[in-house]
């Protein structure tokens, strides 16, 4: 029964169903399948489900043979060998005592191998947590090397009609320039008056050109090739980015091949969006599920139990221990006797049975006390050891609860900063095709928007790998559905 419980776990781990997509469901299947520490573990397993039956067994029973050179003779007959057979009992209880124990061992290495395959589990997740992470990152940078891409198409364009309204500018001003100097020519009074009207008309011509040199001016501070220069570094520094990321996920695939025990380039498909999952705050409820399903604590309780059975088997063993056996005598014929009796004769030469009965005495006591007392003193260092790693547990629940709530704080921080960062940039672009703002201020907000993301990324994957630690700690992360 034990043994079907341990193989319908192992199968929980290559059947269960997850939160992350098909394919994550398809590298757990594989890692339960192929881990070498996981079938170690298991098998070690089994290997101590066979003890059971050899703690209850019988020690096996004794034949003692002897025969004669010379028979020797006896009366009525002559003895030519002897033959013992006996089967020892140990005291009423003492084999029950030895297979509890042999059980609660097998159950402990039942407990070790759910530890190791929920520290498999937990492995895989931070893995696989870690490489959405990165893949989501590569993916906001590559979106924001297209927007830049798209800028400095559109800062070209601008500086480009800027430059040529700035030579259409110059034109203009030296055909005013010639037509005045023309006009500074002329003699009498209509002339001076003919200088004066073209004075007033230029002069109502010096708003609008000076508004125009003042838009070309700022449309020169603002799209000019120094910006064009700006963006080309700010692309350049992604692209790096974009390489480093890339040979990153290159090598944390290898290590996610490493657990799944296949070669390290195996591919590995990622989901471009790394989603938050669901744990419902209840550190209560989580206390008591570590304290009923930690295999570690589970392992120290079976521990206690077998030392207990053990207590109770060494206690039988200062009992007495009983012996039933039979002996048999090969008894030849002699010659018969003058005088002899006839019962005498009739006994001549008949084999004879004989039933045996033996009890073996525990006189020297001192061994078996020190075994109990092994035992007694064993059985309170487990208690120790219990209250021991429950406090650790604790702690580290704790801990991740507070991972998960300072996670959930910066999660909430940076999604408010990445809206409003982003209807700023929305408000600057307006700007700038108005000619309000400047390309510098447009490219550091994007900056902004894009830090934060990664920062918004960091925090959602530090709250699932929080999260993941928490389920493990109570063993149930192999089962466990991101749908809940």
């Amino acid at each position: 029964m034990i043994r079907i419980i341990g193989i319908l776990c192992l199968s929980a781990l290559s059947c269960s169903v997850f939160g992350q997509g098909d394919s994550l469901d398809i590298y757990l299947k594989t890692a339960g399948d192929n881990h070498p520490a996981v079938r170690a573990a298991f098998y070690a397993y089994e290997a101590a489900l066979q003890r059971i039956p050899q703690a209850g067994a019988l020690n096996d029973p004794q034949l003692e043979t002897g025969f004669f050179f010379q028979p020797m003779n006896i009366v009525d007959g002559r003895q030519i060998a002897d033959f013992r057979l006996m089967q020892m009992f140990p005291w009423f209880g003492g084999r029950k005592a030895a297979r509890t124990e042999a059980e609660h061992m097998a159950k402990m290495a039942f407990e070790q191998f759910r530890e190791t395959r929920d520290n498999l589990c937990l492995e895989i997740y931070t893995r696989w947590y870690a490489l959405c992470r990165l893949q989501q990152q590569l993916s906001y940078i590559r979106n924001n090397r297209e927007w830049l891409q798209q800028m400095e198409m559109l800062a070209l364009r601008k500086y480009q009609a800027s430059a040529a309204l700035q030579t259409l500018a110059s034109g203009e001003g030296k055909r005013v320039k010639a037509s005045e100097d023309a006009n500074s020519t002329g003699n009498g009074m209509g002339g001076m008056n003919m200088y004066q009207s073209s004075g007033n008309s230029a002069s109502g011509n010096l708003p609008e050109n000076d508004g125009t040199m003042t838009a070309m001016n700022m449309g020169s501070s603002t799209t000019g090739m120094a910006g064009v220069l700006l963006i080309r570094i700010e692309a350049e520094e992604l692209d790096n980015n974009i390489e480093n990321l890339e040979a990153e996920i290159l090598a944390e695939k290898a290590r996610f091949n490493v657990l799944l025990n296949r070669p390290a380039e195996s591919a590995v498909i990622i989901p471009d969006t790394l989603r938050q999952t669901v744990l419902a705050d209840n550190t209560d409820g989580w206390i008591q599920t570590v304290v009923q399903q930690n295999p570690m604590l589970k392992m120290l309780e079976e521990e206690r139990l077998s030392y207990e059975a053990k207590t109770e088997m060494n206690r039988k063993m200062g009992y007495p221990m009983f012996g039933i056996g039979l002996e048999y005598m090969l008894i030849g014929k002699t010659k018969e006797q003058t005088g002899a009796t006839s019962m005498m004769n009739s006994m001549n030469g008949k084999d004879m049975i004989m039933p045996m009965v033996s009890i073996s005495i525990p006189l020297y006591r001192n061994k078996y006390r020190a075994a109990q007392r092994e035992s007694l003193l064993l059985r309170k260092a487990t208690d120790e050891k219990y209250t021991d790693i429950l406090n650790q547990l604790q702690a580290e629940l704790y801990r991740y609860k507070q991972q998960t709530d300072n996670a959930t704080r910066n999660i909430t921080l940076y999604r408010k900063q990445v809206s409003l960062t982003y209807a700023a940039c929305e408000l600057l672009l307006r700007e700038f095709s108005s000619g309000k703002a400047s390309l510098s201020d447009i490219v550091q907000m994007q900056r902004r928007l894009l830090d934060y993301r990664l920062k918004e990324t960091d925090a959602v994957a530090d709250y699932n790998i929080a999260a993941a630690n928490i389920r493990n700690l109570m063993s149930q992360l192999y089962y466990f559905d991101n749908n809940e």
